[in-house]
């Protein structure tokens, strides 16, 4: 059999429709180069192995179960089983126009980099409360970028849409046991090895993200957590930005308390900054429900994050002689050796 040119890497934990729903944006790609898909099932007990049988015919698909290990050992399983020299790491979560390994292939035949990745998007068929997420997450007025944005001058990709060389892989073996997180961390040693990454902006893909309030606070929560850990074991790359969602939520409870007792000009400027943001959505999603619910989504990303970020950050300061898994334990799976 010939050797695929890209490995598509796919860790899947209790999401047999999510996967469905993947593949079949796989059976629509554009004929760009050849692909193998490799599924890692994390140990779930509502698998996906029927669903993937509905496809075999059409794709070239390979199924492996493991034990419950987190998506960083599951990608890195993964990577170990995979034949092509390149690997495309992928959420289940995710669908994937029809373009997209067009858009990859051609870029990649002229651009050599060891790792890339793409914007996640929100299509049309997404729900109010998705796209509300999405503009949050993606936004320059709230993320400045960091997710997917051609202005970016260092993109770190994210493992929803992650590009990464069978060299890179074996050079630094691999995703740790921390997550989140594990994905900027991965891209930080490829940066001190001095590998390269690149953002190739057209490699979009739809990232459902199917998710409540209440599970996009709590996932915030530990974006904010992780990061500070990362400053500690990559200082170089610590920057003055990632205070920007603890300040905004100590600031706006400061606005709050001297709007009571009438000094509210400090609340004026958080009211022009959701303008701003409101019409921002408006122009991108044309609807006013998605574009409201945004505001909402911005808060809550920003209070989440940055309550985990302040707190982190305080007890890394504080028990000092403490490890990081040991002051964060739910932020670590057990694989990994100390």
């Amino acid at each position: 059999m010939q050797q695929p040119a890209y490995s598509f890497i796919i860790p899947v934990y209790n999401r047999p429709d999510e996967i469905s729903e993947l593949l079949q944006s796989f059976t629509h790609l554009e004929e760009a180069s050849s692909f193998e898909i490799v599924i890692v099932e994390d140990g779930s007990e509502r698998r996906c192995d029927e669903v993937i049988k509905e496809f075999q015919k059409e794709l070239d698909i390979r199924y492996f179960f493991k034990p419950n290990s987190g998506p960083g050992d599951s990608r890195n399983f993964g990577m170990k089983q995979a034949n092509a020299d390149y690997y495309i790491i992928l959420d289940s979560d995710v669908i994937l126009p029809s373009d997209y390994l067009t858009v990859v292939h051609q870029f990649l035949s002229k651009n050599h980099v060891d790792c890339f990745g793409g914007p996640d998007a929100a299509d049309q068929s997404f729900s109010p409360i998705q796209k509300a997420i999405n503009f949050s997450m993606t936004s320059y007025l709230t993320t400045g970028g960091i997710r997917g944005h051609k202005t970016a001058k260092e993109f770190q990709p994210r493992s929803f849409n992650m590009g990464l060389s069978r060299k890179a892989f074996e050079s630094i073996g691999g995703f740790k046991s921390i997550h989140p997180g594990e994905d900027p961390d991965l891209v930080l040693r490829l940066w001190d090895m001095d590998m390269k990454t690149a953002f190739i902006e057209k490699a979009r893909v739809y990232h459902k993200r199917r998710i409540s309030w209440i599970l996009f606070f709590k996932q915030m929560y530990k974006f904010g957590s992780v990061r500070p850990i990362l400053n500690k074991w990559h200082p170089r790359y610590n920057k003055l930005a990632f205070w920007f969602p603890s300040i905004f939520m100590l600031v706006f409870l400061i606005s709050l308390v001297l709007l009571f007792v009438h000094v509210p000009y400090l609340f004026y400027l958080f009211l022009l900054y959701f303008a701003l943001l409101l019409m921002l959505a408006l122009i991108q999603m044309k609807k006013l429900k998605p574009s409201l619910l945004a505001l909402w989504a911005v808060f809550v990303q920003f209070t989440a994050y940055g309550s985990g970020y302040l707190r982190s950050t305080i007890l890394l300061n504080i028990y000092t002689n403490r490890s990081e898994k040991q002051l964060f334990p739910n932020l670590f799976f057990p694989w990994e050796k100390s």
